[in-house]
């Protein structure tokens, strides 16, 4: 069997994450063009990012990876690199709580909110190329040899196990906001 390196399904994940950011460019210019926003899909966008691009990707980052790197000795540079990275998902995770808001907004008639729906998405949309291209070409590669083979099978088997609650997640918050709303 051949042993996958456990960056592999992150990089992968990128891939997934910039096909979605190229649909919210191509909506994004829809909504500067027509001078307005359709809130559903902005909705559906925030979707994917909490749940693909914060939860499973970022979440495998920062819960598994991160998490052991912290034990090892890191060279300054790479240090610093973790810090940046997750102070970069904070940023996002803010960005996308905003446009949440300025969205809801929106839909209720506020129409000053499309100024600050259109400001978020293109921050995230222009955000995540560098972030990922960051990731990929800069830290995946080098951090990795500070795992042992054994390591890295053991991150590989923790992300894969991470993936399979996130379907449970996503549902038992779906069914308990449903709850919540009609009781």
């Amino acid at each position: 069997m051949k042993r996958m390196m456990p960056i592999g399904p992150l990089m992968i994940e990128h891939r997934l994450i910039e096909r979605m950011l190229a649909v919210a460019r191509r909506e994004l210019e829809r909504f500067w063009r027509e001078k307005k926003i359709n809130p559903q899909f902005v909705l559906e966008l925030v979707d994917f990012i909490r749940l693909y691009a914060d939860r499973c990707h970022h979440g495998k980052e920062e819960d598994i990876l991160f998490r052991e790197l912290a034990k090892k000795p890191l060279s300054e540079e790479h240090r610093r690199a973790v810090e940046e990275l997750v102070k970069e998902h904070n940023w996002a995770r803010q960005q996308t709580r905003e446009m949440v808001e300025a969205t809801e907004r929106y839909a209720r008639g506020e129409q000053d909110a499309y100024l600050t729906v259109t400001a978020r998405l293109s921050a995230l949309v222009d955000f995540y190329p560098k972030h990922i291209e960051k990731e990929d070409q800069h830290f995946f590669l080098p951090v990795m040899r500070y795992f042992s083979q054994e390591e890295k099978d053991a991150l590989l088997r923790e992300g894969c196990d991470f993936d399979s609650t996130l379907i449970h997640e996503k549902y038992q918050a779906v069914v308990a906001l449903a709850e919540r709303k009609r009781q």
